[in-house]
C-alpha cells in the first residue's frame, strides 16, 4: 500500500456504484413513511442489497455521474448520514441532492476521476475536501469545496451550524459590558 498516511487522516473503504443512482434507490419510496433509522435498512437495496447491513462507519460511497438524481426527498441523504457514510464521491450530482446533503451534513466530493476508484479499495480524504488519495498513491484532485459548506460537514448539517451561531452571537451578547449614556439629559 502506497498511503501517505498522517494522524488527521483516516482510510475509507470504498463502495463503488454505478451513474444515474436515484433518490428513490437511496430511500425507497415503500419505506418512506417509517423513520430514517427504518427507511436507511433499504438503502441501495435494489441495486446492493447488502449495503445496509454491511456498510461501516466511516465508508465512502463512490459513483458515477448524476448522483441524487430523482425526487427532492432529504432522506435519501439522510439514509447515508444514519448508516455513518463518510463522504459520497462523484464525477456530478443532482443540484438537489447536493444542497439537501450538506444540509444533513453529509460530504459530497465531486471528482472527475470517482469511477476509477475500485471497489473495498482503501482511501484517504483530505480533511478540507481538495483531494482523495487512492491506494496506489494517485491523487484524485475534487472540486473546491465553500469554507461555509465545509463547516456545516463539521458541524453535522444546517441545523448544528445555525444553533452553533445563535450560541456564539448569545455568548457575544451577554458578555458586552452595557456603557452607561455619555448624553446629558434634555432640559
Amino acid at each position: 500500500m502506497n498511503l501517505e498516511i498522517n494522524s488527521d487522516l483516516a482510510l475509507h473503504r470504498v463502495w463503488q456504484l454505478g451513474a444515474d443512482i436515484d433518490t428513490d434507490v437511496l430511500a425507497p419510496g415503500h419505506a418512506m413513511k417509517f423513520g430514517i433509522a427504518t427507511i436507511a435498512r433499504h438503502c441501495l437495496e435494489s441495486v446492493r442489497p447488502e449495503f445496509a447491513a454491511q456498510v461501516q462507519r466511516g465508508d465512502v460511497v463512490v459513483a458515477g455521474p448524476n448522483f441524487g438524481i430523482g425526487s427532492s426527498r432529504e432522506q435519501a441523504a439522510s439514509v447515508l448520514v444514519e448508516l455513518g457514510v463518510a463522504a459520497v464521491i462523484a464525477p456530478s450530482f443532482s443540484g438537489l441532492y447536493f444542497r439537501n446533503a450538506f444540509n444533513v451534513g453529509l460530504l459530497l466530493l465531486t471528482c472527475a476521476q470517482a469511477e476509477t476508484l475500485q471497489e473495498g479499495e482503501p482511501i484517504v480524504l483530505d480533511g478540507e475536501g481538495r483531494f482523495v488519495q487512492a491506494q496506489d498513491g494517485r491523487r484524485l484532485t475534487c472540486e473546491p469545496i465553500p469554507d461555509f459548506l465545509m463547516q456545516m460537514v463539521r458541524s453535522g448539517g444546517l441545523l448544528p451550524t445555525l444553533r452553533e451561531r445563535l450560541a456564539r452571537e448569545r455568548a457575544a451578547s451577554t458578555s458586552t459590558p452595557i456603557q452607561p449614556s455619555t448624553r446629558s439629559p434634555a432640559p
